[in-house]
C-alpha cells in the first residue's frame, strides 16, 4: 500500500505528463490531485499507463523487488502489443509473464488475483493462433457505439433513433457523392486540412548580409549553377561570397537578354534574391504528423517539439 506522500509523488508524475497529439487522451485531466487518484479512464487510457507510462510514474515510489514486477508486467504487454512480433518469441514471452504471475503473487495479496488476472498466461498462446492483438482490439467499436448513442434523442425509443438516425446519414452520404466540393460525413478532417485552418504564422525581417549568406550557399549547393562558378573560379577566390550573388543575378539578365537563350526556369529562380521578410510558423505537418515549436508547446496540453521517430535498417540496426 502506498503511503500518501508516495501517491502524491505518484499523481504529481502523471499529472505533468504531456504525450503527442492522437496518442491518448489529456492524462493531466484523468489525474485528481485533492483525492489523489485517477478518475474516469477509458480502456485506451489504461492501455496507455500500462504499457508506457505506469514504469515512469512508480520510480522511487514501490520497494525495489515491487517495483521491478510491475514494471515487467508493462514490458510484456508493451511487447504483445507491438505492430511486429516475432514468432518465435512467443514462448519466451510465455515463459516470462508465468515468471511475473510468480512474482505479483509473492507481493501482493490473494483479493487481487481473479481470473482476469490469469488470463494474462494465455495471451501469448492466443497471438500465436489469431496473431496481433492490436488486429483484434475493440477501440473502433468503442468509438462507433459513441457516435450510435449520440444518435438517441428519445431515451424511451433508443433503438428507433439510432436506426432513423442511421438511415438519414446514409442517405445524405449516398447523395453527397454526386455533389462537388462535398465532404464526406462522419469522417474527420485530417491532419493536413487542419494545419490549412490555423493562421500560426507571423513575418520575420532579417538583414541584408545574412541574406546574402543564405543565398550564396544555395547557389553553391546546387548543381545546375556550377558552370557558372567554374568559370570564374579564379575571381571567386578574390571576391568569394561578397559579390557573387549580383554578379549571378546581372550573367543570368545578360544571357536572357539574348533571344536564343538556353536558360531553364530554375537558374532563373536562382538569379533572384530572395526575399527580406520570411513567414515563421508555429507548427508543421507531414506524414500525417503535426509537430510544434516549443513556444507553442509550452502553452499547450501536448507535446509535438522534440519528437524522434527510432528506425530500423534492413540489417537490424
Amino acid at each position: 500500500m502506498l503511503l500518501r506522500f508516495e501517491k502524491n509523488k505518484f499523481c504529481y508524475t502523471l499529472a505533468g505528463v504531456k504525450v503527442p497529439t492522437g496518442y491518448s487522451s489529456n492524462i493531466k485531466s484523468l489525474v485528481q490531485m485533492k483525492d489523489l487518484k485517477l478518475i474516469n479512464l477509458k480502456s485506451h487510457d489504461c492501455h496507455t499507463l500500462m504499457q508506457q507510462l505506469l514504469p515512469v510514474a512508480i520510480r522511487g515510489v514501490l520497494p525495489k523487488e515491487v517495483r521491478n514486477t510491475i514494471i515487467r508486467l508493462c514490458y510484456f504487454f508493451n511487447s504483445i502489443c507491438s505492430k511486429i512480433i516475432d514468432p518465435s518469441k512467443l514462448q519466451q514471452l510465455q515463459d516470462e509473464v508465468v515468471v511475473t504471475l510468480c512474482l505479483l503473487e509473492k507481493y501482493f495479496p490473494p483479493a487481487f488475483f481473479d481470473v482476469m488476472v490469469h488470463l494474462i498466461v494465455h495471451l501469448p498462446r492466443e497471438i500465436k493462433f489469431c496473431g496481433p492483438v492490436w488486429l483484434r482490439w475493440m477501440y473502433s467499436m468503442e468509438r462507433y457505439m459513441k457516435i450510435l448513442k449520440g444518435y438517441v434523442r428519445n431515451r424511451h425509443r433508443p433503438e428507433g433513433c439510432i436506426i432513423e438516425c442511421y438511415i438519414a446519414e446514409e442517405a445524405v452520404e449516398f447523395c453527397s457523392k454526386y455533389l462537388a466540393n462535398a465532404r464526406t460525413i462522419g469522417v474527420p478532417k485530417g491532419i493536413e486540412e487542419r494545419i490549412e485552418s490555423r493562421s500560426g504564422f507571423k513575418v520575420i525581417p532579417t538583414d541584408y548580409k545574412t541574406l546574402c549568406e543564405a543565398h550564396y550557399y544555395v547557389l553553391q549547393n546546387t548543381t545546375v549553377v556550377d558552370p557558372y562558378m567554374s568559370k570564374n573560379e579564379k575571381w571567386l577566390q578574390a571576391e568569394h561570397k561578397r559579390s557573387f550573388s549580383s554578379w549571378f543575378k546581372r550573367k543570368i539578365e545578360t544571357e536572357l537578354a539574348r533571344p536564343e537563350n538556353t536558360i531553364s526556369q530554375q537558374i532563373r529562380w536562382l538569379a533572384h534574391e530572395p526575399k527580406r521578410e520570411f513567414l515563421s510558423y508555429s507548427g508543421y505537418g507531414i506524414g500525417g504528423y503535426y509537430y510544434n515549436t516549443s513556444d507553442h508547446d509550452s502553452r499547450s496540453t501536448t507535446q509535438n517539439s522534440g519528437v524522434m521517430v527510432e528506425a530500423d535498417y534492413k540489417d537490424g540496426r
